[in-house]
């Protein structure tokens, strides 16, 4: 199996991760029977790390989608080269080093981190030409 695509799968987990922990967060802030209702009204105002790990779970959700379809559409059209892998594995690294630069407010280093990740991204998209 191609290395971009073992990423891909690990870029899945990641997701599911960010899921839990940010679910773990915001239930220690709104509590179980907010979780568990039908939430009709205002949802609760989160802080902290809550907020930022919202945050950031909101940002994997707006770059994943093309992550899977330039790493799928690479092997699928047979433009799959080494530099697919190298931008798949790039985006993973940078985006499992983002949850904790977000959670934790490292904002300068958040922002860089990002960016890698938008390289690693690029990378893969760059393989297709």
């Amino acid at each position: 199996m191609p290395i971009g695509l073992v990423w891909l799968g690990w870029t899945l987990v990641l997701a599911v991760v960010q899921l839990f922990l940010t679910a773990s967060a915001c239930r220690q802030q709104d509590g179980l029977q907010w979780a568990s209702s039908n939430r009709d009204g205002d949802p609760p105002h989160y802080t902290g790390m809550a907020a930022r790990l919202k945050r950031a779970q909101a940002n994997l959700a707006e770059t994943l989608p093309i992550f899977i379809g330039a790493v799928l559409l690479s092997w699928v059209s047979g433009r799959y080269s080494p530099l697919t892998g190298w931008g798949a594995g790039i985006y993973f690294l940078a985006r499992t080093l983002y949850v904790p630069a977000y959670a934790f407010g490292w904002g300068p280093v958040r922002s860089l981190i990002w960016g890698i990740s938008m390289a690693g991204l690029v990378l893969v998209l760059i393989s297709l030409l």
